[in-house]
């Protein structure tokens, strides 16, 4: 007797121990992220917004996912990667880069990619003091090897300049959007084999300036743009009214020339400097400009098209590992297309690897359909974006919100999809109270409470205001304008001097609401 109770007692024992384990094993795996930043890449410059441009790997994150028609930056480079990864408008030394949370919270961390940040951002944030390993460059510098150091801007490898040959790359010649992948993948071997929830930060840089790609990209197109702009920004407009991602009623804006006068260009070239900012009517140019316009257009799409490239290797990768299902995969970008003349000298064609070519403000101006102004603008061209996120255990396939976004939401988010709480009284001297709020109610199938306000523009000579259905912008320092954006979102009408009273307010709030952000 005393020996079947014994073992009834052992059996009892290892069931309870079996069931405790079966709970262990039940405790949710915090999901892999993976951020992906484009750069200088406008509204509708990808498929999934429109675009005639090649991108199979972001219209399946779009079909899986869920695309937000209406989501905001900060209109520059440094000033929209400050906002991402602090999750602020404005911050100081209290400012905390969410990659350190993350890795606090066992995360191994990649960062492959531009890292270009505003002054104010501590040094504490930047990527050789959190990241496990990081390949960084500031800025902009050339794709393909630098045909000399005069105008090159090193990367940073784990905290060390280095150049082109001590980078891992796979294929030659070296192509920095190919090497930036290449490393993040050999990076992510440690985590996956270890089983540890991982965070890598793709920051391709394409497709900012200079205008460079592999030959067999700008093949792909050459001869496409010969139609023209004005073309174009018809068939893309009509492609996203047929998505469903601006609404029928909505009207394409007037083309936009370059009139930013705080940004300059390099001397020299007068002749040709003085066409480029301008918009002009495509069927009023000679055969031999629409030739050199349809080169210029055509390796800005293969920068994005390669830049699909490397996207979907990473995607392959995560398949192939079994991994999809509980990864979140983030694309945008940092602002609209850009227009300005940083062309180095007109030497060389657009493409090739010996010279520094830039985009023409018409060409930007597509990018951006169909929407106003360009990078820096807080008119929507500059500041509105895509945003596309795929996370297959949450999101339902194929959704497109008209819920609106900011880049400083993606801080809150990414926190509370990882499980990680962030302190809501935080001590202001370790921790700076976060101006964003988690999208999980919208990526949920849910809804958001719409925050007060969103803040964005470079500068208060470009900055914007909106709140609700009302925006308030600066042109150039001017005196605000004002418009109405359930009624006309892609701001053809100025109301401020019909609605004095609606113009009051808006300024009244900004002015109270900016010191609440740092401005």
């Amino acid at each position: 007797m005393k020996y079947s109770y014994f073992r009834l007692a052992c059996v009892l024992m290892i069931a309870i121990v079996a069931g405790y384990g079966c709970k262990q094993k039940e405790k949710p795996q915090p999901p892999n992220i993976i951020l992906i930043l484009g750069d200088d890449i406008g509204y509708s410059d990808i498929g999934p917004y429109g675009s005639e441009i090649y991108t199979p790997n972001l219209d399946r994150l779009a079909s899986e996912g869920i695309r937000f028609s209406t989501f905001y930056n900060m209109s520059k480079c440094g000033t929209s990667r400050a906002s991402l990864f602090t999750g602020l408008y404005r911050g100081g030394g209290s400012a905390v880069n969410f990659a350190q949370i993350l890795k606090n919270a066992g995360y191994y961390t990649i960062h492959s990619g531009k890292e270009h940040f505003s002054e104010w951002v501590p040094s504490h944030a930047y990527a050789n003091n959190i990241f496990d390993q990081s390949l960084t460059f500031r800025g902009m510098n050339e794709y393909f090897e630098p045909p000399s150091g005069e105008f090159a801007n090193p990367f940073i490898l784990n905290g060390k300049k280095v150049g082109v040959p001590e980078i891992y790359h796979e294929k030659e010649p070296f192509f920095k959007t190919d090497a930036l992948t290449d490393n993040a993948l050999r990076w992510l071997e440690e985590p996956i084999r270890k089983k540890q929830p991982f965070f890598l930060y793709l920051g391709y840089g394409a497709a900012h300036y200079p205008l460079q790609a592999r030959p067999e990209d700008i093949a792909r197109y050459r001869g496409k743009y010969k139609k023209g702009w004005d073309k174009i920004r018809q068939e893309r407009i009509g492609r996203l009214k047929k998505i469903g991602l601006i609404p029928e009623t909505a009207q394409l804006s007037p083309p936009s020339s370059n009139i930013n006068k705080f940004r300059g260009h390099p001397a020299g070239d007068e002749e040709i400097r003085a066409k480029i900012p301008l918009y002009r009517p495509w069927e009023g140019l000679t055969e031999q400009e629409k030739d050199g316009l349809d080169l210029e257009m055509s390796v800005f799409a293969a920068m994005v098209d390669r830049m699909d490239q490397n996207i979907g290797r990473v995607l392959d990768k995560i398949d192939a590992e079994g991994l999809a299902e509980n990864t979140i995969v983030i694309f945008l970008s940092d602002n609209g297309s850009c227009p300005y003349d940083s062309n180095r000298d007109f030497k060389f064609a657009p493409g090739d690897p010996r010279g520094f070519r830039t985009l023409c403000a018409a060409w930007a101006n597509v990018g951006n359909t169909p929407f106003r102004y360009f990078k820096q603008y807080g008119h929507e061209g500059g500041t509105r974006t895509h945003f596309i996120m795929r996370w297959p255990k949450k999101i339902k396939s194929g959704t497109i919100t008209h819920q609106q976004a900011h880049i400083v939401d993606i801080f809150p988010t990414i926190l509370e999809a990882a499980g990680i709480v962030y302190p809501e009284t935080p001590d202001t001297t370790r921790y700076q109270t976060l101006h964003g709020s988690s999208l999980m109610p919208i990526l949920t199938g849910g809804t958001r409470k719409e925050p007060e306000f969103f803040i964005s523009g470079f500068t208060d000579n470009f900055r914007m205001f909106k709140q609700g259905d009302w925006k308030i912008v600066r042109l150039n320092g001017e005196e605000w304008e004002l418009y109405n954006l359930k009624d006309d979102p892609t701001e053809i009408n100025n109301l401020a001097a019909g609605k004095p009273e609606k113009m009051k307010e808006m300024i009244a709030s900004f002015e109270k609401n900016k010191v609440k952000v740092g401005y």
